[in-house]
Protein backbone atom coordinates (compact mmCIF):
# COMPACT_ATOMS: atom_id res chain seq x y z
CA UNK A 1 0.00 0.00 0.00
CA UNK A 2 1.40 3.38 -1.02
CA UNK A 3 2.29 5.73 1.81
CA UNK A 4 0.41 8.97 2.31
CA UNK A 5 2.36 11.87 0.81
CA UNK A 6 3.36 14.87 2.98
CA UNK A 7 5.14 18.07 1.97
CA UNK A 8 7.40 20.01 4.37
CA UNK A 9 8.26 23.63 3.58
CA UNK A 10 10.96 25.05 5.88
CA UNK A 11 14.15 27.01 5.27
CA UNK A 12 15.92 25.53 8.34
CA UNK A 13 17.79 22.30 7.45
CA UNK A 14 17.61 21.05 11.03
CA UNK A 15 13.80 21.24 10.99
CA UNK A 16 13.63 19.40 7.67
CA UNK A 17 15.99 16.74 9.00
CA UNK A 18 14.13 16.23 12.28
CA UNK A 19 10.66 16.08 10.69
CA UNK A 20 11.78 13.84 7.83
CA UNK A 21 13.41 11.36 10.22
CA UNK A 22 10.37 11.44 12.50
CA UNK A 23 7.82 10.86 9.73
CA UNK A 24 9.60 8.92 6.97
CA UNK A 25 8.58 5.46 8.23
CA UNK A 26 4.88 6.33 8.02
CA UNK A 27 4.73 8.82 5.16
CA UNK A 28 6.22 9.61 1.79
CA UNK A 29 8.01 12.91 2.45
CA UNK A 30 8.83 15.74 0.00
CA UNK A 31 10.89 18.64 1.34
CA UNK A 32 11.12 22.24 0.07
CA UNK A 33 13.45 24.92 1.42
CA UNK A 34 11.20 27.88 0.56
CA UNK A 35 7.67 28.82 -0.35
CA UNK A 36 8.87 29.81 -3.82
CA UNK A 37 10.39 26.36 -4.35
CA UNK A 38 7.15 24.58 -3.42
CA UNK A 39 5.04 26.88 -5.62
CA UNK A 40 7.31 26.31 -8.61
CA UNK A 41 6.91 22.52 -8.26
CA UNK A 42 3.13 22.39 -7.70
CA UNK A 43 2.28 21.66 -11.32
CA UNK A 44 4.96 18.98 -11.65
CA UNK A 45 4.71 16.93 -8.47
CA UNK A 46 2.19 14.50 -7.07
CA UNK A 47 -0.24 16.40 -4.85
CA UNK A 48 0.42 15.86 -1.11
CA UNK A 49 -2.33 14.95 1.36
CA UNK A 50 -1.01 17.41 3.97
CA UNK A 51 1.48 20.29 4.10
CA UNK A 52 3.73 21.31 7.01
CA UNK A 53 4.63 24.98 6.49
CA UNK A 54 7.03 27.13 8.50
CA UNK A 55 5.76 30.64 9.20
CA UNK A 56 9.07 32.52 9.41
CA UNK A 57 11.00 32.19 6.14
CA UNK A 58 13.00 34.59 3.95
CA UNK A 59 11.25 35.67 0.78
CA UNK A 60 7.66 34.50 0.98
CA UNK A 61 6.71 33.80 4.58
CA UNK A 62 4.25 31.09 5.59
CA UNK A 63 1.19 33.34 5.38
CA UNK A 64 2.06 34.57 1.88
CA UNK A 65 2.91 31.08 0.70
CA UNK A 66 -0.37 29.65 1.99
CA UNK A 67 -2.40 32.41 0.32
CA UNK A 68 -0.79 31.53 -3.01
CA UNK A 69 -1.29 27.79 -2.46
CA UNK A 70 -5.02 28.36 -1.84
CA UNK A 71 -5.31 30.09 -5.22
CA UNK A 72 -5.08 26.63 -6.80
CA UNK A 73 -8.55 24.96 -6.66
CA UNK A 74 -7.06 21.46 -6.38
CA UNK A 75 -5.09 22.51 -3.27
CA UNK A 76 -7.89 24.27 -1.40
CA UNK A 77 -8.97 21.13 0.47
CA UNK A 78 -5.45 20.07 1.48
CA UNK A 79 -4.85 20.68 5.22
CA UNK A 80 -1.90 22.90 6.14
CA UNK A 81 -0.23 22.85 9.57
CA UNK A 82 1.92 25.85 10.43
CA UNK A 83 5.32 25.34 12.08
CA UNK A 84 6.34 28.03 14.58
CA UNK A 85 8.80 28.55 17.42
CA UNK A 86 7.62 28.49 21.00
CA UNK A 87 9.14 31.91 21.64
CA UNK A 88 7.72 33.55 18.46
CA UNK A 89 4.75 35.86 18.47
CA UNK A 90 1.99 33.45 17.44
CA UNK A 91 -0.91 35.07 15.62
CA UNK A 92 -3.30 32.10 15.53
CA UNK A 93 -6.23 34.09 14.21
CA UNK A 94 -4.23 35.32 11.22
CA UNK A 95 -3.09 31.78 10.49
CA UNK A 96 -6.58 30.32 10.61
CA UNK A 97 -7.91 33.18 8.45
CA UNK A 98 -5.47 32.39 5.64
CA UNK A 99 -6.40 28.70 5.78
CA UNK A 100 -4.17 26.92 8.29
CA UNK A 101 -5.79 24.00 10.14
CA UNK A 102 -3.43 23.70 13.11
CA UNK A 103 0.00 24.59 14.58
CA UNK A 104 3.09 22.58 15.55
CA UNK A 105 5.42 24.26 18.02
CA UNK A 106 9.22 24.03 17.90
CA UNK A 107 11.10 22.33 19.48
CA UNK A 108 9.14 19.36 18.20
CA UNK A 109 7.53 16.78 20.46
CA UNK A 110 7.29 13.59 18.38
CA UNK A 111 4.04 12.36 19.91
CA UNK A 112 2.35 15.76 19.43
CA UNK A 113 3.62 16.12 15.84
CA UNK A 114 2.38 12.67 14.82
CA UNK A 115 -0.94 13.10 16.60
CA UNK A 116 -1.70 16.47 14.99
CA UNK A 117 -0.83 15.18 11.54
CA UNK A 118 -2.97 12.07 12.05
CA UNK A 119 -5.95 14.14 13.26
CA UNK A 120 -5.82 16.41 10.21
CA UNK A 121 -5.47 13.47 7.82
CA UNK A 122 -8.45 11.73 9.41
CA UNK A 123 -10.49 14.92 9.17
CA UNK A 124 -9.52 15.27 5.50
CA UNK A 125 -10.48 11.65 4.87
CA UNK A 126 -13.86 12.30 6.49
CA UNK A 127 -14.39 15.47 4.44
CA UNK A 128 -13.42 13.66 1.23
CA UNK A 129 -15.80 10.82 2.08
CA UNK A 130 -18.68 13.23 2.75
CA UNK A 131 -17.92 15.19 -0.41
CA UNK A 132 -17.91 11.99 -2.45
CA UNK A 133 -21.17 10.87 -0.83
CA UNK A 134 -22.77 14.27 -1.44
CA UNK A 135 -21.73 14.19 -5.10
CA UNK A 136 -23.15 10.67 -5.39
CA UNK A 137 -26.40 11.76 -3.74
CA UNK A 138 -26.64 14.80 -6.02
CA UNK A 139 -26.14 12.55 -9.04
CA UNK A 140 -28.78 10.16 -7.71
CA UNK A 141 -31.26 13.00 -7.15
CA UNK A 142 -30.53 14.39 -10.62
CA UNK A 143 -31.05 10.95 -12.18
CA UNK A 144 -34.30 10.41 -10.25
CA UNK A 145 -35.57 13.83 -11.33
CA UNK A 146 -34.70 13.03 -14.95
CA UNK A 147 -36.52 9.69 -14.66
CA UNK A 148 -39.54 11.41 -13.12
CA UNK A 149 -39.61 14.02 -15.88
CA UNK A 150 -39.36 11.32 -18.56
CA UNK A 151 -42.24 9.38 -17.00
CA UNK A 152 -44.22 12.62 -16.67
CA UNK A 153 -43.57 13.47 -20.32
CA UNK A 154 -44.55 9.99 -21.49
CA UNK A 155 -47.75 10.09 -19.42
CA UNK A 156 -48.54 13.56 -20.72
CA UNK A 157 -47.92 12.34 -24.27
CA UNK A 158 -50.30 9.42 -23.82
CA UNK A 159 -53.05 11.66 -22.44
CA UNK A 160 -52.71 14.27 -25.19
CA UNK A 161 -52.64 11.62 -27.89
CA UNK A 162 -55.86 10.16 -26.50
CA UNK A 163 -57.41 13.62 -26.77
CA UNK A 164 -56.19 14.09 -30.33
CA UNK A 165 -57.31 10.66 -31.54
CA UNK A 166 -60.90 11.67 -30.73
CA UNK A 167 -60.67 14.62 -33.14
CA UNK A 168 -58.89 13.37 -36.23
CA UNK A 169 -59.66 16.52 -38.20
CA UNK A 170 -57.10 18.51 -36.21
CA UNK A 171 -54.12 16.21 -36.84
CA UNK A 172 -50.99 17.32 -34.93
CA UNK A 173 -52.88 20.36 -33.59
CA UNK A 174 -51.54 19.67 -30.09
CA UNK A 175 -47.93 19.47 -31.27
CA UNK A 176 -48.16 22.60 -33.42
CA UNK A 177 -49.85 24.77 -30.80
CA UNK A 178 -47.29 23.71 -28.20
CA UNK A 179 -44.49 24.87 -30.49
CA UNK A 180 -46.34 28.11 -31.22
CA UNK A 181 -46.62 28.72 -27.48
CA UNK A 182 -42.87 28.22 -27.04
CA UNK A 183 -42.00 30.58 -29.91
CA UNK A 184 -44.47 33.20 -28.71
CA UNK A 185 -43.25 33.01 -25.09
CA UNK A 186 -39.60 33.41 -26.09
CA UNK A 187 -40.50 36.43 -28.24
CA UNK A 188 -42.59 38.02 -25.47
CA UNK A 189 -39.70 37.50 -23.03
CA UNK A 190 -37.67 40.07 -24.99
CA UNK A 191 -40.26 42.75 -24.13
CA UNK A 192 -39.79 44.63 -20.88
CA UNK A 193 -43.34 44.12 -19.60
CA UNK A 194 -43.04 40.31 -19.79
CA UNK A 195 -39.35 39.83 -18.93
CA UNK A 196 -39.81 39.22 -15.21
CA UNK A 197 -42.82 36.91 -15.67
CA UNK A 198 -41.69 34.76 -18.56
CA UNK A 199 -38.59 33.17 -17.05
CA UNK A 200 -36.97 30.20 -18.78
CA UNK A 201 -38.51 27.88 -16.17
CA UNK A 202 -41.98 29.37 -16.66
CA UNK A 203 -41.70 29.12 -20.46
CA UNK A 204 -40.81 25.43 -20.07
CA UNK A 205 -43.89 24.88 -17.90
CA UNK A 206 -46.14 26.72 -20.37
CA UNK A 207 -44.79 24.74 -23.31
CA UNK A 208 -45.21 21.45 -21.47
CA UNK A 209 -48.71 22.29 -20.22
CA UNK A 210 -50.00 23.59 -23.58
CA UNK A 211 -50.89 20.13 -24.99
CA UNK A 212 -53.48 19.74 -22.23
CA UNK A 213 -55.56 22.73 -23.36
CA UNK A 214 -58.27 20.58 -24.94
CA UNK A 215 -58.18 17.68 -22.48
CA UNK A 216 -61.81 18.40 -21.53
CA UNK A 217 -62.89 17.24 -25.01
CA UNK A 218 -62.59 13.68 -23.67
CA UNK A 219 -65.91 14.43 -21.96
CA UNK A 220 -67.68 15.69 -25.12
CA UNK A 221 -69.99 13.18 -26.95
CA UNK A 222 -68.70 11.91 -30.31
CA UNK A 223 -71.90 13.06 -31.98
CA UNK A 224 -70.83 16.65 -31.28
CA UNK A 225 -67.04 16.41 -31.26
CA UNK A 226 -66.89 14.50 -34.55
CA UNK A 227 -69.77 16.24 -36.30
CA UNK A 228 -68.56 17.18 -39.81
CA UNK A 229 -70.78 20.24 -40.24
CA UNK A 230 -71.50 23.36 -38.23
CA UNK A 231 -72.76 22.85 -34.69
CA UNK A 232 -76.23 23.95 -33.64
CA UNK A 233 -76.40 26.58 -30.84
CA UNK A 234 -77.31 23.83 -28.39
CA UNK A 235 -74.43 21.63 -29.56
CA UNK A 236 -72.04 24.58 -29.36
CA UNK A 237 -73.01 25.18 -25.74
CA UNK A 238 -72.18 21.55 -24.98
CA UNK A 239 -68.88 21.87 -26.86
CA UNK A 240 -67.98 24.91 -24.75
CA UNK A 241 -68.20 22.81 -21.60
CA UNK A 242 -64.92 21.10 -22.54
CA UNK A 243 -63.13 24.06 -20.95
CA UNK A 244 -64.73 23.62 -17.55
CA UNK A 245 -64.49 19.82 -17.74
CA UNK A 246 -60.76 20.05 -18.34
CA UNK A 247 -60.24 22.68 -15.63
CA UNK A 248 -62.20 20.57 -13.14
CA UNK A 249 -60.03 17.54 -13.94
CA UNK A 250 -56.87 19.54 -13.23
CA UNK A 251 -58.35 20.97 -10.01
CA UNK A 252 -59.09 17.44 -8.85
CA UNK A 253 -55.53 16.38 -9.74
CA UNK A 254 -54.15 19.27 -7.66
CA UNK A 255 -56.36 18.31 -4.70
CA UNK A 256 -55.31 14.67 -4.90
CA UNK A 257 -51.63 15.62 -5.16
CA UNK A 258 -51.90 17.78 -2.05
CA UNK A 259 -53.59 14.95 -0.13
CA UNK A 260 -51.13 12.28 -1.26
CA UNK A 261 -48.02 14.37 -0.60
CA UNK A 262 -49.13 16.40 2.41
CA UNK A 263 -45.92 15.47 4.25
CA UNK A 264 -43.67 16.19 1.28
CA UNK A 265 -44.76 19.59 0.02
CA UNK A 266 -41.37 20.49 -1.39
CA UNK A 267 -41.18 17.56 -3.81
CA UNK A 268 -44.74 18.15 -5.03
CA UNK A 269 -44.24 21.91 -5.56
CA UNK A 270 -43.00 21.54 -9.14
CA UNK A 271 -45.83 19.19 -10.07
CA UNK A 272 -48.38 21.56 -8.56
CA UNK A 273 -46.88 24.54 -10.40
CA UNK A 274 -47.14 22.60 -13.65
CA UNK A 275 -50.78 21.77 -12.89
CA UNK A 276 -51.50 25.41 -11.98
CA UNK A 277 -50.17 26.57 -15.36
CA UNK A 278 -52.11 23.80 -17.11
CA UNK A 279 -55.27 24.91 -15.27
CA UNK A 280 -54.85 28.51 -16.50
CA UNK A 281 -54.30 27.38 -20.08
CA UNK A 282 -57.29 25.02 -20.08
CA UNK A 283 -59.74 27.35 -18.32
CA UNK A 284 -58.88 30.58 -20.12
CA UNK A 285 -57.87 29.70 -23.69
CA UNK A 286 -61.32 30.61 -25.05
CA UNK A 287 -61.53 33.97 -23.32
CA UNK A 288 -61.41 37.07 -25.54
CA UNK A 289 -59.91 40.52 -25.12
CA UNK A 290 -63.32 42.14 -25.55
CA UNK A 291 -64.91 39.99 -22.84
CA UNK A 292 -67.11 37.95 -25.20
CA UNK A 293 -65.24 34.69 -24.68
CA UNK A 294 -66.04 31.86 -22.29
CA UNK A 295 -66.45 30.59 -19.63
CA UNK A 296 -65.67 33.67 -17.49
CA UNK A 297 -66.17 36.48 -20.06
CA UNK A 298 -62.94 38.04 -18.79
CA UNK A 299 -61.84 41.36 -20.30
CA UNK A 300 -58.35 42.28 -21.45
CA UNK A 301 -55.43 41.46 -19.18
CA UNK A 302 -57.71 39.87 -16.56
CA UNK A 303 -57.10 36.68 -18.51
CA UNK A 304 -53.78 35.19 -17.30
CA UNK A 305 -50.89 35.30 -19.77
CA UNK A 306 -50.82 31.51 -20.47
CA UNK A 307 -54.53 31.62 -21.36
CA UNK A 308 -54.08 34.62 -23.68
CA UNK A 309 -51.11 32.98 -25.38
CA UNK A 310 -53.01 29.71 -25.85
CA UNK A 311 -56.00 31.56 -27.32
CA UNK A 312 -53.74 33.11 -29.95
CA UNK A 313 -51.92 29.86 -30.75
CA UNK A 314 -55.25 28.00 -30.96
CA UNK A 315 -56.84 30.53 -33.33
CA UNK A 316 -53.72 30.75 -35.50
CA UNK A 317 -53.64 26.97 -35.92
CA UNK A 318 -57.37 26.82 -36.64
CA UNK A 319 -56.97 29.42 -39.40
CA UNK A 320 -53.90 27.89 -41.04
CA UNK A 321 -55.09 24.25 -41.17
CA UNK A 322 -57.82 22.82 -43.42
CA UNK A 323 -61.19 21.83 -41.97
CA UNK A 324 -64.19 20.16 -43.61
CA UNK A 325 -65.93 23.54 -43.75
CA UNK A 326 -62.94 25.64 -44.97
CA UNK A 327 -59.57 25.58 -46.70
CA UNK A 328 -56.35 26.46 -44.85
CA UNK A 329 -55.51 30.14 -44.77
CA UNK A 330 -52.05 31.35 -45.71
CA UNK A 331 -49.68 32.69 -43.06
CA UNK A 332 -50.18 36.24 -44.32
CA UNK A 333 -53.98 35.90 -44.32
CA UNK A 334 -54.01 34.55 -40.77
CA UNK A 335 -51.59 37.23 -39.56
CA UNK A 336 -53.68 39.99 -41.12
CA UNK A 337 -56.88 38.62 -39.57
CA UNK A 338 -55.35 38.36 -36.09
CA UNK A 339 -53.94 41.90 -36.22
CA UNK A 340 -57.27 43.31 -37.42
CA UNK A 341 -59.04 41.62 -34.49
CA UNK A 342 -56.40 42.46 -31.89
CA UNK A 343 -58.84 44.44 -29.74
CA UNK A 344 -61.50 41.73 -29.78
Amino acid sequence: MEKIRLAIIDDEPINLQVLSKLLMNEYNISVFKSGESFLSHMDKMQKPSLILLDIIMPGLDGYQTLRKIKEYPEYQEIPVIFITSLDSSLDEEKGFNVGAMDYIIKPFKPVVVKKRIRVQLELKEARDFLKEKNEWLEDEVTNRIKETIIVQDVTLGIVTQLVETRDLETGNHIYRTSRYMEILAKKLKTKQEYKSTLTSEYIELITKAAPLHDIGKIGIPDSILLKPGKLTPEEYEIMKTHVQKGADAISLAIKQTLEMHAKDKESSALALRFLDVAHEIILYHHERWDGLGYPGRLVGSKTPIPGRMMALADVFDALTTPRVYKAAWSFDEATKYIKEHAKT
